[in-house]
């Protein structure tokens, strides 16, 4: 099949400001074929033509933390709601985290999850497997066998590995096998009765938080032992200054770290929280002081922070309208990430477009070693047209998730995604948003 997108809008990296170029993308047999100059007519004959006129052409978006929640969790969202929510935010490629139920620890599972996304999921899903059984932190599961199956790193998120031998342990067989340990960084033994981080919103209301250290006092320790071993070492989102100092210097001694931020780590701080009831402001990690939220956004600028993801989170609306401490963490990602990120730094000038588009493509794939995230003649056609100049708010009632727990709920935004394409086929288009 051929599909000519014309009239698009590329970024131009040779120029400072990261410039807008017309071109047109021919896509044969779902992988970029050509790309033609904007003031010339291609001959589209037999082609399926996309009208992108005023849309930015940009490779597929990559998700490398997302919970798609099934096996076990369907009622909070399924593989197939899921990947259509990620693909209505533009990504192509996305990686679920294993705490399911069952826990993927097992090939089976990881077969399973593979079977399912083949069948009845839009976009590409790459799952992450468990560090230990059941992720209890008592025992290794079978890398070699999850490997085998599937599973492109191990991880237990959801809890950290208390036990820093069974890190150890773990981190030397991935080693072994050439595959990453993706680390959710927390001590239990610091965060236990609270939902906020320990800050200005806590004192204000007389509640108990979560310090920084409990999560820096992981990352710390991982980046040591990722030194002994060798492994591949990355840090799950990243929310303090003091984790963000770590990686840095982990990075300065030869340490194979790399780490990742979420958009409302790098957009809201505690001082944001409206009040101590509603618990679409409650996610692991918590939100920081607005001094953390610098911190992270510098270190993504500087290249401390490699990637983006989202740590898309879906809960029911009945478990989030619980009383604050009982209800779960997290919020929804994929329908809002670029926008939110466009519309705050690219728009205010702060990062060029081409930075974003870096760290949400072409990065988290050199990171995971994936042949994707590029529009290179050659490369699979995974391939988004987003909206840089329709300005729309965010209407938690349209997502195609089945979470609708954002903080997010009303903010006006640019940067809207209007079709997603994977490996050549159109997964998902706006209605009225592109002309065919």
């Amino acid at each position: 099949m051929t599909i000519w997108i014309l009239n698009g809008l590329t970024v131009d990296d040779n120029e400072a400001n990261s410039g807008l170029v017309k071109k047109h993308l021919r896509i044969e047999d779902g992988k970029i074929a050509e790309w033609a100059d904007g003031e010339t007519t291609p001959d589209t004959t037999g082609a399926l033509t996309i009208d992108a006129s005023g849309k930015l052409i940009s490779a597929g978006l990559i998700d490398m933390h997302v919970h798609l929640r099934e096996p076990g969790f369907e009622y909070k969202e399924t593989i197939a709601s899921g990947t259509r929510s990620a693909a209505k935010g533009g990504f192509t490629t996305i990686a679920p985290m294993p705490n399911t139920r069952p826990v993927m620890d097992t090939p089976e599972t990881i077969k399973y999850v593979l079977d399912k996304a083949a069948t009845e999921g839009v976009v590409r899903v790459l799952p992450y497997a468990a560090i230990t059984k059941n992720e209890l932190g008592r025992e290794l599961t079978d890398f070699a066998a999850l490997k085998e199956s599937g599973a492109i790193g191990f991880t237990d998120d959801g809890v950290g590995v208390q036990n820093a031998q069974m890190m150890k342990n773990a981190m030397a067989l991935a080693a072994s096998l050439d595959m990453p340990v993706i680390a959710h960084c927390e001590d239990d033994t610091l965060v236990e009765g609270a939902a906020y981080s320990e800050g200005a919103f806590v004192k204000k209301h007389g509640l108990k938080g979560i310090p920084n250290e409990s999560e820096a006092i992981h990352v710390g320790r991982d980046i040591l032992l990722s030194e002994a071993t060798g492994v591949h070492y990355h840090v799950c989102h990243v929310s303090t200054e003091q984790s963000v100092r770590l990686i840095r210097l982990g990075k300065s001694v030869g340490v194979k770290v790399t780490a990742e931020v979420c958009p409302h780590h790098l957009l809201l701080s505690d001082e944001d929280i409206p009040n101590a009831t509603d618990a679409n402001w409650k996610m692991n990690p918590p939100l920081r002081t607005p001094r953390d939220v610098e911190a992270c956004i510098q270190a993504l600028e500087e290249g401390t922070i490699d990637i983006i993801v989202t740590d898309h989170a879906p809960h029911s609306e009945e478990e989030k309208a619980r009383e604050v401490l009982r209800a779960p963490f997290g919020i929804v990602g994929f329908e809002t990430a670029f926008p939110l990120l466009y519309t705050r730094f690219v728009k205010t000038g702060r990062w060029t477009l081409s930075f974003l588009l870096r760290r949400m493509t072409s990065d988290p794939a050199r990171v995971f070693r994936l042949p994707y995230g590029t529009l290179a003649v050659g490369a699979p056609a995974d391939v988004t047209l987003i909206d840089l100049e329709n300005e729309r708010e965010v209407d938690p009632a349209t997502f195609l998730t089945k979470g609708r727990n954002t903080p997010f709920a009303g903010w006006k935004l640019y940067g809207w995604p209007v079709l997603t394409i994977v490996d050549g086929q159109v997964v998902w288009m706006e209605e009225n948003g592109i002309n065919r």
